[in-house]
């Protein structure tokens, strides 16, 4: 980790007659394009798309006074100063392509956020990873309003930067941020500089928008630059310890791991059932700070206690006592779908975790149970699935198969687990779910947990993880109640 004394005072431009450039509509791209324009921006919106949603969208901006140019997003506007994206249009994109050339800057909205605080704006607790980014964020924020800091868990959690950082009536004056950040929003906030920032876990993901793996990691390390108190990383993933060690950082900023294991000295860990930190006491050598229990983390499965960890760590490096630690993740309650209880039913317990759509999150969430009958598959996202299913194969009692993709699930099961029972339900219509359900069900025994684990994306079988998890959770109740799922 490089030490230089890094300023966080950004040229903000003169905004009065400044043509611009929004890159896409949507929910980032309409409040930049409204922000812009009320700062005296000259604002053009292009979109690649011009279906019957763009032109109504359109047709709101043109009424402020705002340009949109629909169904090309490749040309980049005459006289563009500056251009503004949404997080999700690729690096690749011909526009960037065209303003590369043009010598013209491309900001994302977090960039254009960070580069709109006023003076004694709320410092940012940045939090980033492959998974569990908006369960520590909510964790974060529960802990800071424990201690009866004001704040609000915004960014890539749903809640606009520029919102939080602009819109004094709705959010009033702020303490501190708790900032989730995704690996596109990253990609474009260059002079991003946080009070503290925490990587919670790498894993391949999103590569066809980077590039690379490295680009990847890349990108989520940005997460650590200029950062003035706290780098949290993960001491079981290298990984994230290397974009610590590489970045560049406010002169007296430390490296704090977090584990669930015993911890060293400048860690936060688990001893005996307790959460406790050896990183800001005043003698790391020799003292540990008693946090939390485990059993106060909402659920106890290990990956969340990781992510309980993580929250903690940036509160403690932000001054948080160790009181507000224990309350504030007392008082959290975890979003829907994410290894959610849904019912115990004869002894097996049924678990919601939906928003496993990858198979590092997957992982996570088989490792939290023993033994487990398996409800997996979707759109596989190019991933493979080999080293998850190894890795799990002595806690399956049987796996259920849905979605487009499952025969790669199947065939990883044949190499790596091919005593482990398989149910292959060839159906992607709405009773599929049902199915999987009153299948898994019949492979369970007491004691069992069935869960809902997909280690792919939803889309081929429903309109998001939410509506997956819904049917699952829906069919589990059927079956609690008519023994029909």
């Amino acid at each position: 980790m490089g030490s230089r004394k890094v300023s966080t005072d950004q040229q903000v431009p003169d905004w009065q007659g400044k043509r611009v450039t929004v890159a896409g509509l949507g929910v980032s791209g309409i409040p930049a394009a409204r922000v812009l324009h009320g700062l005296g921006a000259v604002v053009t919106v292009v979109n690649d798309g011009d279906d019957e949603r763009s032109r109504a969208q359109a047709a709101e901006l043109e009424a402020e006074g705002i340009a949109v140019r629909l169904g090309d997003g490749a040309t980049l506007p005459e006289g563009t100063e500056l251009i503004v994206t949404t997080p999700g249009w690729r690096p690749d994109k011909p526009l960037f392509a065209a303003a590369a050339e043009a010598g013209v800057e491309v900001w994302g909205d977090v960039e254009l956020a960070w580069r709109l605080r006023g003076p004694g704006a709320a410092p940012w607790l940045a939090v980033t990873g492959t998974n569990g980014k908006t369960t520590t964020v909510r964790m974060l924020a529960s802990i800071l309003e424990a201690a009866g800091l004001r704040t609000a868990a915004v960014g890539n959690i749903g809640v606009s930067l520029l919102d939080a950082v602009l819109d004094r009536e709705t959010y009033g004056d702020l303490d501190v941020l708790a900032v989730e950040l995704s690996s596109y929003q990253l990609h474009w906030a260059p002079s991003l500089r946080a009070h503290s920032a925490a990587v919670l876990n790498l894993a391949p993901d999103h590569l066809d928008w980077h590039g690379s793996m490295e680009a990847y990691a890349a990108d989520k390390g940005r997460i650590y630059e200029g950062n003035t108190i706290a780098c949290v990383y993960n001491a079981a993933d290298k990984a994230t310890e290397d974009l610590v060690r590489e970045a560049d950082v406010e002169e007296g900023c430390r490296a704090i791991g977090f584990t669930l294991a015993t911890p060293g000295p400048s860690q936060l860990g688990v001893v005996e059932g307790i959460l406790v930190d050896r990183a800001f006491v005043e003698n790391r050598q020799k003292q540990a700070q008693e946090l939390a229990e485990v059993a106060d983390v909402n659920p106890p499965a290990p990956h969340n206690i990781a992510n309980a960890l993580a929250a903690a760590a940036l509160a403690r490096a932000y001054g948080v006592e160790p009181r507000a630690v224990r309350d504030g993740l007392r008082a959290f309650r975890p979003d829907p779908h994410r290894i959610e209880l849904v019912e115990e039913i004869e002894g097996v317990v049924y678990v919601d975790d939906s928003k496993a759509t990858n198979t590092h999150a997957a992982e996570a969430s088989l490792a939290a149970y023993d033994p487990i009958v398996w409800i997996a598959g979707g759109l596989a996202k190019g991933a493979t699935f080999d080293e998850l299913v190894s890795r799990s194969a002595k806690r399956l009692r049987g796996v259920v198969l849905i979605g487009a993709d499952r025969a790669l699930i199947r065939e990883a099961l044949a190499r790596h687990a091919p005593e482990v029972p398989v149910v292959d339900l060839d159906r992607t219509d709405t009773g599929a779910m049902s199915a999987a359900v009153r299948e898994a069900a019949g492979l369970a025994r007491p004691g069992d947990t069935v869960l809902l684990a997909p280690a792919c994306a939803s889309m081929d079988m429903f309109a998001n993880y939410n509506k997956r998890g819904e049917a699952f959770a829906d069919a589990v109740r059927s079956l609690a109640t008519t023994g029909r799922a």
